[in-house]
């Protein structure tokens, strides 16, 4: 608990900081080149072959078992968790208005959303603004130095990879997490869950079929993996061409990673009940009957007005 309240005395100090952030964002000309890249690549492969063996079968089972509005439900339920460390990072880098989404979203979806089970507060018109330590740093100026596919948590720079240590740390859900009394048999279900989840986004998002068609899987991850981590770090919130190709490629082999809300009611982020995704098939889940549309009828001529003898 000690070492607990040092690190959140250490980021109440730095909370001092948003002042200071530039203007100018960390870069990825580094990662871009790769240098890393035989180092990575081993990495990408050991990393494919624990996806192979174990967590995509296991998310396979989760997905035919759990409807999806269930999957919907974990799901917003581990983005609510996540939302008091996205309100330190924008305090962090001093944008106050996406803080303040922060605590409104967790606010509603803790108590109206059951915990969090359901995504209300998007229906009351309070968009998501996640936030990590990696893009606090990149807020700071700090460039993402070389590219690196880190065991289990797929795709990072080493910028992202030390906001990935802090947010280990640092993050109130890890901290009550480890902190909290709770028993280890619940603590550990909950790491399973946030990879179960993290996957199954990944094959709702078509990632999986986006790397089968490319020439150089490697390639195509790194590359999705930069153009988005950019985009979040600017806060373009997913805006912008190929962003549905960029998303869905953030990492196969990033089970650990963030799990974005998806498959929900557009207006209010609501599980649809009778919603049923496309990547179902993976899993195989039979999609719901269809009811056919009726048969067109043919066009029935008209009948000439009778000529005057």
């Amino acid at each position: 608990m000690r070492r607990t309240a040092q690190i959140f005395s250490a980021l109440a100090l730095v909370a001092a900081l948003p002042a200071c952030t530039t203007t100018q964002v960390g870069e990825h000309r580094l990662a871009e080149r790769d240098p890393l890249e035989g180092l990575n690549r081993g990495v990408w492969g050991f990393n494919r072959g624990a996806d192979k063996v174990v967590i995509k079968p296991v998310t396979t089972v989760y997905r035919a078992v759990v409807p999806k509005p269930g999957r919907d439900g974990v799901r917003n339920f581990f983005n609510n968790v996540s939302e008091p460390f996205s309100f330190i990072n924008n305090i962090l880098q001093g944008k106050f208005d996406r803080a303040a989404r922060n605590f409104g979203r967790f606010l509603v979806n803790t108590t109206a959303g059951v915990g969090g089970l359901f995504d209300v507060a998007t229906r009351a018109k309070i968009q998501p603004a996640p936030e990590d330590f990696g893009q606090t740093l990149a807020a700071w100026g700090a460039n993402g130095g070389p590219y690196l596919m880190l065991p289990l948590f797929g795709p990072s720079t080493l910028r992202d990879g030390v906001g990935t240590g802090v947010g280990w740390f640092a993050d109130p859900y890890s901290v009550c997490r480890r902190e909290c009394g709770l028993p280890q048999e619940v603590r550990y279900g909950l790491i399973a869950a946030t990879v179960i989840d993290a996957r199954n986004s990944m094959i709702e998002s078509g990632a999986d079929n986006f790397l089968e068609s490319a020439l150089d899987p490697y390639a195509a991850a790194r590359s999705a993996y930069l153009q988005r981590r950019q985009a979040q770090i600017l806060n373009l919130d997913g805006a912008g061409p190929g962003a549905d190709d960029t998303a869905a490629t953030d990492g196969v082999a990033n089970p650990s990673g963030a799990s974005p809300a998806m498959g929900v009611d557009e207006d209010a982020g609501i599980p649809a009940s009778d919603a049923t995704s496309a990547a179902d098939a993976d899993a195989g889940i039979p999609p719901a009957e269809a009811t056919p549309a009726p048969a067109p009828q043919p066009a029935t001529p008209e009948t000439p007005a009778p000529q005057p003898q």
